[in-house]
């Protein structure tokens, strides 16, 4: 499996979950700070890829950036290109945990959707 990414917010506590989760389970992973570095336009597209039609799903809805920019209003009209343009540009706006990497792609912390991808069958 290639490297695995997640992409965590220090003071957010289910980043927090899903990394201490990951170690319990022996998982390497390479760990980045989602507000200096947020993903890619190539990893969103991934990402997004994983999530058909679910472009709200990318985004953390309940952050303070999003409300501030009263994106909930403007992203049903935004274009794919232009949404995934303002996500690499605002990690703030961008849901996490983010995993990417070896052909799994995870937004937000559930245990049992990432035992189920990450953990062997």
């Amino acid at each position: 499996m290639s490297a695995l990414k997640v992409y965590t917010l220090a003071n957010c506590d289910t980043c927090r979950k899903a990394v201490k989760w990951l170690r319990a389970q022996g998982i390497s992973f390479e760990e980045r700070a989602i507000r200096e570095t947020p993903p890619t336009q190539a990893e969103l597209k991934a990402m997004l890829a994983a999530y058909p039609g679910e472009l709200r799903r990318l985004f953390n809805i309940s952050g303070s950036d999003y409300r501030e920019q009263k994106l909930g209003e403007k992203l049903p009209a935004l274009s794919e290109a232009a949404a995934l343009a303002l996500l690499a540009g605002n990690g703030n706006v961008v849901k996490r945990p983010f995993l990417i990497g070896g052909g799994v792609a995870l937004v937000g912390f559930d245990e049992a959707g990432w035992g189920a991808a990450l953990l062997p069958k």
